[in-house]
C-alpha cells in the first residue's frame, strides 16, 4: 500500500499531501514516489520501496535527487545536469531513459522515468513513476509494439487521469481535464455519452483535437434514445456495462436496431473515425455513460493493448464522476433543506421587504446564517438575523432550533427585545444543540404619527445598516452585548431608533464584510459605499446588485441578507 506523509510537520517540515497522493501510487502498478516545491519526498508505493530497497521511513522527507540520482558511475552528481530538474522547476510532465537511482544497499538500479506535475495540495506536488530496465536504453526509447503509446507512457497517462479528475468535485471540469489528456495523445475524436439519474442518455461531449485545439461540435451533441437491453451494438452493449470494444465504421452501416446506433452511424460518417474503442464509465453502483475514442487522422487502428488502457482510464473517470455526482447531490440536498427552513415573509402595509440566502461556494455548502420577519400580537414586525457557528447540516439545523425558540418567545412575551434574547441565550444552552450563535433582534412598528420606530439588541453580531432616500448612511450601533450560548448570561441592553420615512434598513451575516484579504472595517466601508449608490434602485435590485458588489470573490461563507424599505407617511 502507499505510504505518505499525515502529519501537519515533523522534524524534517513534512507538509502532510493529503490523503489523495495516498490513493492515486497505491493504484499504479509500478514504483512511484511524489515529492514537494522542494523535492523532498512526500510519499512513496510499495512498489517503490521493493524497487528502491528502501522502507518509506528512509525516504520520506529526503531530497529525491540527493538521495536517489546517480551517474552510470555510481557517482552522485550536481542538480544542474539532472535532466528532471528542468521539467520539474516547470511544472510540465517529461521522462527519459538511461537513468540510475542508488538502492538502499548501495547498488544501481537502471530506470525509464516519467514525471507528472500533480496539482494536489499546494499544487507543486510532483509525481515521479519509474521502471526498472535490464538495458539502460530503457523502455521509454523503445517504440510501441502495438499502440501509439509505449509501457511509461501508458502508467503516466492514467497517473495524470488519476491526479486530474480526483482534484475536482465538478462534473464538467472532470470531464474537460479527461478530454484535454486523451486528445491527441490516444485519439483524434473523444465522445462522452453520460446516464443521468433518471436513465436518460445524454452525449455530453463530442471534441476534435485539431492542430492541438480541442473543438467541440455541439451539433454532434444532445439527447440520445433509451438503452435497448437487447441491442448487440458497441456502443448499446458499453452503456449497460456489459463490454468494451473495438469497432469502425462497417459496424454501423448495415440494419441499424436502435436510436442509439443510427446516432453512432451519424458520428462515424461525419467524423471519418475508421476506428473506435469504446468502454463504459462505471461508478460504484451503477453504469454512468461510456467513452468513445475515435482516430481519422491516426493511421493506426486501436489494438487490445489500447483498449485495455481505455479500460484503465474509465475505471478512474467513472469514481471520479461518481464522487463529484455525490457531492453535487449532497449539495443540492443541503441548499433544499437550508432554503425550506429559512421563513416566507410577511406582507405588512406600508413596508416592503426581502431577503436572500446565499450558500458558501466551498466547505459543506451550508451553514447556520439565516433571517426571519414574523408579526406580532401588538401589530409590531419582529426582524432577526443571526448566524450559528458552523457550515455543515448540523449548523443547519441548529440554527432552525434557535429561530423557533426565538419566535416561540417574541409571540408569547409582550417583552423588549433584549429581555427575549435573554430568554433564547439561556434555551440554547439547556434545550439545543447549538455551540455559540450571534443574533440582532428587533421589532418595527408605526407610530400614531406615521413614523416607523425599531426597538433591538444585538448578541455579537453585525450592525444594521440604515440608508435614507438621500444616500446618507449609518450603522446602527448600541444595545450590544455578548454572543449567545457563552454560558454568562450577560445584562442585555434596547437602543430604540425612529427611522426615515423612505429609509431602507439592510440586515446581513458576516459573510458578506468578510475576507482574507482585508479587515472587518474595510468590509463595512464597502458595504456602506455600495448601498448608498444603490438606494435608488427598487428594493430587488437594489438587494441583488448590491450583493453581486459586495460579497467577496474569495469567500467561503454562507450570506444570509434581509432588506426592508419604509413607506412615508400618508
Amino acid at each position: 500500500m502507499a505510504v505518505d506523509s499525515t502529519d501537519s510537520g515533523d522534524e524534517q517540515g513534512l507538509a502532510a499531501p493529503g490523503t489523495v497522493i495516498g490513493e492515486m501510487l497505491g493504484v499504479l502498478g509500478t514504483g512511484a514516489y511524489a515529492v514537494d516545491a522542494r523535492g523532498c519526498i512526500v510519499a512513496v508505493n510499495a512498489e517503490g520501496e521493493r524497487s528502491l530497497g528502501r522502507p518509506a521511513a528512509d525516504l520520506l522527507g529526503q531530497d529525491a535527487h540527493d538521495l536517489l540520482h546517480r551517474n552510470a558511475r555510481g557517482e552522485a552528481f550536481p542538480r544542474a545536469q539532472c535532466r528532471m530538474r528542468p521539467a520539474f522547476m516547470a511544472g510540465r510532465p517529461a521522462q527519459a531513459a538511461a537513468e540510475w537511482f542508488e538502492r538502499g544497499d548501495g547498488t544501481l538500479l537502471p530506470v525509464s522515468w516519467t514525471i507528472v506535475p500533480c496539482g494536489i495540495g499546494d499544487g507543486d506536488t510532483t509525481l515521479v513513476l519509474f521502471i526498472p530496465q535490464d538495458d539502460p536504453a530503457g523502455l521509454a526509447d523503445q517504440p510501441p509494439s502495438d499502440g501509439t503509446l509505449n509501457e511509461l507512457e501508458r502508467l503516466a497517462l492514467l497517473a495524470e487521469v488519476t491526479t486530474q479528475l480526483t482534484s475536482t468535485l465538478s462534473v464538467d471540469e472532470a470531464l474537460q481535464r479527461l478530454l484535454s489528456l486523451l486528445l491527441p495523445r490516444l485519439a483524434d475524436w473523444a465522445v462522452i455519452d453520460l446516464i443521468n439519474e433518471h436513465g436518460e442518455v445524454w452525449r455530453t461531449k463530442v471534441v476534435h483535437a485539431e492542430n492541438e485545439t480541442l473543438t467541440h461540435h455541439r451539433g454532434l451533441e444532445g439527447p440520445m434514445t433509451p438503452v435497448s437491453p437487447a441491442s448487440q451494438m458497441p456502443l448499446s452493449r458499453a452503456l449497460r456495462g456489459v463490454a468494451s470494444t473495438i469497432t469502425e465504421a462497417r459496424v454501423y452501416e448495415g440494419a441499424l436496431d436502435t436510436g442509439i446506433a443510427v446516432e453512432q452511424h451519424r458520428l462515424f460518417e461525419v467524423t471519418n473515425m475508421h476506428s473506435a474503442a469504446i468502454a463504459p464509465i462505471r461508478g460504484l453502483r451503477d453504469v454512468l455513460g461510456a467513452l468513445t475514442l475515435g482516430r481519422s487522422e491516426h493511421p493506426e487502428k486501436f489494438s487490445a493493448t489500447d483498449l485495455a488502457l481505455v479500460e484503465d482510464i474509465t475505471r478512474r473517470a467513472g469514481l471520479a464522476l461518481d464522487n463529484a455526482r455525490l457531492y453535487q447531490r449532497q449539495r443540492k440536498v443541503a441548499e433544499t433543506m437550508q432554503r425550506y427552513l429559512l421563513p416566507q415573509l410577511p406582507r405588512v402595509p406600508g413596508l416592503e421587504m426581502t431577503a436572500r440566502y446565499l450558500p458558501a461556494p466551498d466547505a459543506s455548502h451550508v451553514g447556520g446564517d439565516w433571517y426571519d420577519a414574523f408579526p406580532l400580537t401588538d401589530h409590531a414586525t419582529a426582524l432577526a438575523i443571526g448566524d450559528v457557528s458552523g457550515h455543515d447540516l448540523e449548523a443547519a439545523a441548529g440554527m432552525a432550533q434557535v429561530r423557533n425558540v426565538l419566535r416561540a418567545y417574541a409571540w408569547s412575551q409582550k417583552d423588549p427585545p433584549s429581555r427575549v434574547v435573554e430568554r433564547v441565550d439561556r434555551a440554547v444552552l439547556s434545550i439545543t444543540d447549538v455551540p455559540m450563535a450571534t443574533l440582532v433582534f428587533g421589532t418595527l412598528a408605526r407610530r400614531d404619527d406615521g413614523a416607523w420606530e425599531l426597538e433591538w439588541t444585538n448578541a455579537g453580531h453585525p450592525p444594521p445598516l440604515l440608508i435614507t432616500r438621500e444616500g446618507v448612511t449609518r450603522y446602527l450601533a448600541g444595545g450590544n452585548s455578548m454572543l449567545l450560548g457563552t454560558g454568562t448570561h450577560p445584562p442585555r441592553s434596547d437602543t430604540s431608533d425612529v427611522l426615515p420615512p423612505g429609509s431602507t434598513l439592510l440586515l446581513y451575516t458576516d459573510g458578506l464584510i468578510e475576507s482574507p484579504r482585508h479587515s472587518i472595517d474595510d468590509g463595512l466601508e464597502r458595504l456602506r459605499r455600495q448601498a448608498a449608490a444603490l438606494v435608488h434602485r427598487p428594493l430587488e435590485v437594489f438587494t441583488d446588485e448590491l450583493l453581486s458588489r459586495v460579497r467577496p470573490a474569495e469567500n467561503d461563507d454562507d450570506i444570509a441578507l434581509l432588506a426592508l424599505r419604509l413607506g412615508t407617511p400618508s
